[in-house]
């Protein structure tokens, strides 16, 4: 039994406390002193039973400063320990605790996972076998406080290394007791910040608006967000259709009701099919008895955001027609009819009003998907925002890491400025946090921004945007008949490249003051 004395803090208390329970031959095998202002003790006593408690409770309180006594599940130090397992297991990035000698104390299922053994194995493993040229000791007692964003190696993997001292609170080195390292992936950390502040942030607070393009977006879907009707997003990779669909479903009246999200790219179509719409007992081999319900059940009242919707199979597409008309489905190997009330949010990263024209996705499924439409920009045709966008990204990667907000040196803007973006904002948040981590004496240069296939040639160089659209595309029609007359020795075979006739190329060459 643990039991907690709640009782004055003063001396020899405890003492008058230990003395009555030698007394009735209870054994203590663990004490602690504790509680909000030290002025609990408690006690662990295996045999001591529930009879024997109740007699013993007012000799407890008759003792000289005791308030009063209970039973209690744990001991302060067990609760800690139960919950710091439990946080400590459901973080995806490995934590170890280091003593002073470079051995492993304690470690985490990631930690140990990456280690290559398991979570018993680990006290006494000595950190050098795994980390290469790093002597966590030597730097804990030079540095004396918190070090973060250092690059180390483990087992030939680059992380990102948080290490907090163990230390009393004096300044003597000799009171170190070791550290704890938490050790984030160099490749992912842009991906872990932005997810994180994907939950911190809520609604449209979450979308930054520097750009006219992104404000202008928004406040399109501040207007669409309370109407119950489907809403298709489009945009490139990255430029945050989740993000706005979340946004306009915390917005609307079904803000308290879930929002439950499905990938439809890559996903293989009855696994598709059976997370969307779940299925009934016994539906096919291997499956629960009792059935699954699908995703559109799980969000009933809610809303459901379908992405990547352009890949979803001709089958699919005419199930979620069905339920975008009439609001009923059938599970997968079910003959029941199931009807709810969700609301649907699409996201694609094509046209798909292109894709209907081809035959490659149902007419009548895009408009009843295009009820309402948004169109977020790619970040390319947003750069009137970038510098706003670039220092709230260093500002957020440098409160992530735990550093001063590094000064960006023009060279480095110039080289953002110049890219295309192929990932967009998810992209440019990513650079950013890799090129904080990188950063030197306070200054993110040029070469801190690693950009892949920086410096290609763009296809078709770069022209002016200024002037009307029929400037615009002349100046286009210019730069790709100056490109392909290179290619193509006569208007003929310049005429069949482009699928037009060879005098349409002789007239526009000579137009453009083209020569071959």
């Amino acid at each position: 039994m643990r039991i907690k004395v709640h009782c004055q803090n003063r001396i020899g208390i405890l003492r008058d406390i230990l003395e009555l329970l030698v007394d009735y031959g209870i054994n203590v095998r663990r004490g602690e002193v504790g509680g909000d202002h030290g002025n609990a003790i408690y006690l662990h006593c295996p045999n001591l039973i529930n009879l024997q408690f109740q007699a013993l409770r007012a000799k407890f309180e008759a003792i000289a400063g005791v308030f009063g006594v209970k039973r209690v599940g744990l001991m302060p130090s067990e609760r800690r320990h139960m919950e710091l397992n439990a946080l400590l297991g459901a973080l995806e990035f490995p934590v170890l605790s280091i003593d002073m000698a470079g051995s492993i104390v304690a470690a985490n299922r990631s930690a140990a996972q990456l280690l290559g053994v398991r979570v018993d194995e680990v006290p006494g493993l000595p950190l050098s076998r795994y980390v290469e040229d790093f002597d966590l000791p030597a730097l804990v007692r030079s540095n004396k406080s918190r070090v973060n964003g250092l690059r180390v190696q483990v087992r030939g993997d680059v992380f990102l290394a948080d290490i907090a001292p163990l230390q009393m609170e004096h300044d003597d080195s000799e009171a170190l007791a070791g550290a704890v390292l938490t050790l984030h992936r160099a490749d992912r950390i842009g991906e872990r910040i932005y997810n994180v502040r994907k939950q911190e942030l809520r609604g449209f607070d979450s979308i930054f608006q520097s750009s006219r393009s992104m404000a202008a977006v928004v406040r399109e879907a501040r207007r669409m967000a309370p109407l119950d009707a489907p809403l298709l997003i489009e945009g490139e990779t990255g430029t945050g259709k989740e993000l706005l669909a979340r946004a306009c479903h915390l917005a609307s009246p079904r803000g308290q009701a879930p929002l439950m999200a499905l990938n439809c790219a890559g996903l293989p179509e009855s696994r598709a099919e059976t997370e969307l719409f779940g299925y009934g007992p016994g539906a096919f081999e291997g499956a629960r008895a009792e059935g699954k319900l699908g995703l559109l059940e799980l969000t009933a009242g809610g809303t459901l955001f379908l992405d990547g919707v352009d890949e979803m199979s001709p089958r699919l597409q005419v199930k979620l027609l069905r339920f975008l008309q009439d609001g009923g489905f059938r599970r997968v190997g079910s003959d029941d009819e199931v009807y709810l009330d969700v609301r649907v949010i699409c996201a694609t990263q094509l046209d798909l009003s292109e894709l209907c024209a081809r035959g490659e996705f149902r007419q009548d499924l895009y408009h009843r998907l295009n009820v309402l439409s948004l169109h977020i920009p790619p970040l390319r045709e947003c750069l009137d925002g970038l510098p706003g966008l670039v220092e709230h990204f260093l500002d957020q990667a440098s409160r992530q890491i735990g550093c001063a907000l590094p000064r960006l040196m023009p060279g480095a803007f110039e080289k953002l400025a110049a890219y295309q973006w192929p990932g967009n904002v998810r992209q440019l948040e990513n650079v950013l946090f890799q090129a904080v981590s990188l950063a030197e004496e306070g200054a993110v240069n040029a070469e801190h921004i690693r950009l892949p296939d920086y410096g290609v040639r763009q296809p078709l160089g770069e022209f002016s945007l200024d002037g009307s659209l029929a400037d615009i595309v002349g100046r286009f029609e210019k730069a790709v008949l100056e490109r392909l007359a290179l290619e193509h020795p006569s208007s003929r075979a310049l005429g069949r490249r482009l699928g037009v006739s060879h005098t349409t190329i002789a007239n526009k060459l000579r137009d453009y003051g083209i020569s071959r």
